[in-house]
């Protein structure tokens, strides 16, 4: 990020956006054509500041363009709602998709040379619930409706992490079914929670040499082939080498059984495939799951992901990669800056200093003194 910049923060924020990548696309899909107030690049920043400011809906952000610095940071004067509701319904989510990949791109080339021995990838899925009047399409249960995002995110440290891969599927989707689409790199460890069960595939993911961490369900069938000794000191309760499932549904490898007690004083009752690391580096392991709470916490209460703005398919979808490419672009600011603070807090910083020259915003977030 260079920071000898004229631009203003919002402008820095965004440079990483790759635009030589963005214009090939647009020209390429041909999706400016016609287009003759709100272009694709226009509305690509109009969203990111409606994520950023959580604007509440077409109506409020149409209104947004009073400000004429906003006017001028977007290059656009005004726009109708039913132009936006039109661009953002019928553009196609790929572009966006396209975009967050690359901004993950640059993340992975930043961390590479601190990269882990067995970087940590967790697994796990959130439903985002939808009107079922407007939203017939995504319908799961007699009175609901709604889109499940399943997620690929990389554990950092300090309970940080970043998305790597998005899938959106309809919320009827069961969890399982995209576990091996998430699955495609065998030098890291999967941690995943007990939605994601199947012994099948446990064994598949054993024999093709790709190794996991999950939960196993406290009336599973096992039967123990040996009990590993455990320190006296420890907190972890038995550690066991296990087999598991009935004899009608029976995984054929063996895996080992971990039981912990969590911080609230439940009994955890962890599967992995891995006999290399010592029982507690196990369980700390599946403690770093509880980063993926922070960031859907984070994205539901401060990416404006549960007021959508479009109905189609492709207007949630598109809603959401904007979102993803806003964590993105703070978690390079984060990096870029050697900050120690908190998404959320470049977030604050970044809103308060939206036009403002971006030295001033970078100072903040380092912690320097602003002249």
């Amino acid at each position: 990020m260079d920071k000898i910049t004229r631009k203003t923060s919002f402008g820095q924020w965004f440079s990483p956006i790759n635009m030589k990548l963005f214009n090939e696309q647009v020209k390429t899909k041909k999706l400016d054509y016609y287009t003759k107030k709100l272009t694709t690049d226009s509305l690509l920043k109009l969203l990111l500041f409606a994520q950023l400011q959580e604007v509440e809906s077409l109506h409020a952000l149409g209104d947004s363009l009073f400000d004429q610095e906003l006017q001028k940071g977007i290059d656009l004067e005004a726009i109708s709602v039913s132009q936006l509701s039109r661009r953002i319904n019928k553009l196609n989510p790929d572009l966006f998709q396209r975009l967050f990949l690359d901004l993950v791109g640059q993340i992975h080339a930043k961390t590479h040379s601190a990269k882990l021995v067995m970087p940590l990838k967790i697994i796990v899925s959130s439903t985002l619930p939808l009107n079922l009047t407007n939203h017939r399409w995504a319908k799961f249960r007699k009175t609901k409706a709604g889109v499940k995002l399943h997620l690929r995110l990389v554990f950092m440290e300090k309970g940080e992490s970043y998305p790597e891969k998005a899938v959106i599927t309809t919320a009827k989707e069961h969890d399982r079914g995209q576990l091996e689409v998430m699955v495609d790199d065998k030098e890291c460890m999967y941690v995943f929670d007990r939605g994601y069960l199947d012994y099948e595939r446990f064994d598949r993911m054993t024999d093709e040499g790709y190794f996991f961490l999950s939960r196993l369900r406290k009336n599973a069938v096992v039967r123990e082939v040996y009990n590993f000794q455990i320190q006296d000191d420890s907190t972890v309760l038995s550690d066991q080498m296990v087999l598991i499932g009935t004899t009608q549904n029976r995984a054929e490898n063996y895996f080992r059984l971990i039981k912990v007690m969590d911080s609230k004083g439940n009994e955890l009752h962890l599967i992995t495939n891995r006999f290399d690391l010592s029982a507690e580096e196990i369980s700390e392991m599946y403690k770093s799951r509880w980063a993926i709470e922070l960031f859907f916490k984070w994205v539901k209460q401060h990416l404006n992901i549960k007021k959508f703005y479009g109905q189609s398919e492709w207007a949630i979808q598109n809603q959401v990669f904007i979102a993803l490419i806003v964590f993105c672009l703070h978690v390079l600011v984060q990096m870029e800056t050697k900050s120690k603070r908190k998404t959320l807090q470049i977030s604050r910083y970044l809103r308060a200093a939206l036009w403002k020259p971006a030295y001033i915003w970078l100072r903040k977030i380092e912690g320097k003194a602003v002249p």
